[in-house]
């Protein structure tokens, strides 16, 4: 079954191939505790061609256009909802609002993963942000995400608890899972990746051994002609040419 990355990681726009590999970590909590169900989502940089055999590699700058992915995730949510019997109890107006999708090159990943292990280790609240707890009122530190700074909330002791118990996961649901070529149970191993992927550094390491010979030669500019200094060789564009 195509999830929504991987029908838009098939287009050719886009990366080609849908045998693309992530994971998955669910959040459900915001700062004060309330219910702010979402998901990060980690997603190296391209696909296994449909053939596997090659590597093809996304844009540097762009894996999916995020709105379409939105609105293909809200549209395969809401039928989700409906075989499992749940859609008579999500309010009506959800499925008018314009969901969000949010995606961001993050370099080779490090610091994406440490942020988010904060979320797999940890629970809603961290016991140093509870300041303390006096006559059923707990007062507890929170960050206003919109002025980046930390304010302090009071809570009945009870509306607390119902705010906490909100992120304590049913038995046997996952806060994090596996898809495409990272799942464990894929039948293209990680070490196969890493050779489809190094081959294409191999023939780049080629290419560049041609380079020094090009920087003996003195290249003058065609309006001042004063020399031009060499700073970088480009890579060319993809074979879908340009954006925009």
């Amino acid at each position: 079954m195509d999830t929504p990355l991987r029908k838009l990681a098939k287009d050719k726009r886009f990366i080609g191939s849908p045998r693309i590999g992530y994971l998955a970590v669910l959040h459900t909590w915001g700062s004060m505790l309330q219910y702010h169900p979402h998901i990060h989502l980690v997603i190296p940089g391209g696909a296994v061609s449909e053939k596997g055999d090659q590597w093809v590699s996304s844009r540097q700058d762009l894996f999916v256009h995020t709105k379409p992915l939105a609105n293909i995730f809200r549209a395969k949510f809401r039928d989700a909802m409906k075989r499992a019997q749940l859609f008579d109890k999500i309010d009506p107006d959800l499925w008018k609002q314009q969901w969000v999708a949010d995606s961001q090159a993050v370099g080779e990943g490090q610091n994406c993963l440490r942020y988010l292990s904060r979320y797999v280790f940890r629970v809603a609240i961290s016991n140093n942000r509870i300041k303390s707890i006096e006559n059923h009122v707990i007062i507890f530190h929170y960050k206003d995400r919109q002025k980046k700074t930390w304010k302090t909330m009071s809570l009945d002791a009870m509306e607390f608890i119902r705010r906490f118990l909100q992120h304590v996961l049913p038995k046997g649901l996952m806060k994090i899972r596996h898809y495409g070529f990272l799942n464990p149970n894929s039948s293209l191993s990680i070490e196969k990746i890493r050779e489809l992927i190094s081959l294409i550094h191999d023939v780049i390491r080629e290419f560049l051994l041609e380079i020094p010979e090009y920087k003996k030669k003195e290249f003058k500019c065609t309006c001042c002609g004063n020399p031009l200094k060499f700073f970088a060789f480009l890579k060319p564009l993809p074979r879908w040419g340009p954006s925009g």
